[in-house]
């Protein structure tokens, strides 16, 4: 006897996908462009998936205006691709431009903690501590878009403890990216875990105000993300771009 087919998996909506616009600051144009980018960097939206601008309007209660104003910034970026009479599209992923992220953040990771490194206070020590606490609790409890929050709140301290203050904004838009592609693989049976451990080297390097030390661990952290990756473009190819 034949069964059922079964029914569809109907995709989440607009509303489901996208944070409240009260969440973010700035005008309204600034606000709709940060939760379209958070739901993409978020795989909310996932790669090659269609992005259709009137359910995007309706689930922010906005005109097309904003919205368009939105996607031309993201198309800026790389994060989505605007087909001419087909639509607009999240941008598949390129490892050429994870790789060239993944350098980037790096370099700036690198000479930033070699920098704090000779110079953190123990105010800031106390501050990576208890990031790190929260990121040891948010693993046992099994939350990985909690982990994954801390996890970049810990990067944004270590940028800030340099004293440049642009220092974050450069590194964040040199990895949107890599911050994306990371998605797929906190998941990862272990990953969070070895994540943790690393983080803990991190700041176990910093205690002891050791450059050597806190940049061998820091370049340690950030290369696995391509060792992970890597396999992904050919178990996934849907996911990226032809190489």
């Amino acid at each position: 006897m034949l069964q059922p087919a079964a029914p569809a998996k109907q995709e989440p909506s607009a509303a489901q996908r996208l944070r409240p616009l009260a969440e973010f600051s700035g005008s309204l144009g600034q606000r709709v462009y940060q939760t379209l980018r958070q739901a993409i960097l978020s795989l909310a939206y996932r790669p090659g998936e269609i992005l259709r601008k009137p359910d995007i309007c309706d689930a922010l209660g906005v005109s097309r205006s904003p919205v368009a104003d939105a996607v031309a910034r993201l198309q800026a970026e790389g994060l989505v691709d605007v087909v001419p009479q087909a639509g607009t599209f999240v941008a598949r992923f390129s490892m050429q431009e994870i790789r060239e992220g993944a350098f980037l953040r790096e370099a700036i990771e690198v000479a930033a903690i070699e920098r704090v490194a000779e110079r953190i206070t123990d105010d800031q020590l106390q501050l990576l501590r208890r990031n790190i606490t929260v990121q040891t609790a948010l693993v046992a409890d099994g939350d990985i878009p909690g982990f994954y929050a801390m996890d970049a709140a810990m990067h944004e301290l270590l940028l800030s403890f340099t004293g440049f203050p642009k220092l974050a904004l450069v590194a964040e838009t040199a990895w949107a990216h890599v911050n994306r592609a990371r998605q797929l693989i906190l998941p990862v049976p272990g990953r969070v875990q070895a994540t943790l451990a690393e983080h803990k080297a991190i700041l176990a390097a910093l205690e002891k105000r050791d450059p050597p030390a806190a940049r061998a661990a820091i370049q340690a952290h950030l290369r696995q993300l391509i060792t992970y990756l890597e396999p992904l473009e050919r178990d996934r190819p849907d996911l990226f771009n032809p190489s």
